[in-house]
């Protein structure tokens, strides 16, 4: 157990950075050189350990390295997001600007428009107002010469009525005329 811990320790302190190159390998851990010394450790319980510490230690490696292979993946992965989202962000920023410009060309075209219809609209009413003067001027003008006609027309009859009078009377006149001048005349004897 204390092995154990004090291996965990030393271990924790020896972390490589991930740009340091490592200086044991699996293999050293598996073919050591130590110097025999009186009273020292059982040499099967350190090669044991040691194999132990080796497997361990080759399958850290190997994770690190399957890790560092993640890592780049990722980071490529995460760089394609990035120029995606750059991308994303460029055309959304293109699209905004493109509905922006649609949306004031659309008012200002919308604004035209309205000037234009209300520019035709007045011109219309003014043609409209003036020809309403003309058909005033000519109604005015109509009843002028209606009122010159009736006055014609009641000078007519009443010249024709004064002529109808006077033959009327020119007659009467002859008719009594010649009754008289028709009248037998009368003998007196006396």
């Amino acid at each position: 157990m204390k092995i154990e811990d004090s291996a965990q320790t030393t271990d924790a302190r020896r972390l490589p950075s991930p740009e340091r190159h490592l200086t044991v390998s699996p293999l050293d851990m598996r073919q050591p050189r130590f110097g025999t010394a009186m009273r020292g450790f059982d040499k099967n319980e350190v090669t044991a350990f040691l194999e132990e510490a080796s497997t361990d230690y080759e399958n850290a490696l190997r994770e690190n390295e399957r890790l560092r292979g993640e890592i780049i993946r990722l980071e490529a992965s995460l760089n394609q997001f990035r120029e995606l989202e750059g991308s994303l962000k460029a055309t959304l920023m293109s699209a905004q600007k493109v509905g922006d410009d649609m949306r004031l060309t659309s008012t200002n075209e919308a604004a035209r428009i309205v000037r234009e219809a209300e520019g035709r609209a007045d011109l219309l009413v003014e043609k409209a107002q003036a020809r309403l003067e003309d058909i005033e001027r000519e109604i005015d003008g109509l009843r002028l010469k209606r009122r010159e006609a009736e006055v014609s027309i009641e000078a007519t009859i009443s010249t024709l009525h004064n002529t109808l009078d006077f033959v009327r009377e020119q007659e009467r006149r002859e008719r009594e005329n010649k009754v008289v001048l028709h009248r037998p005349q009368v003998v007196h004897t006396a």
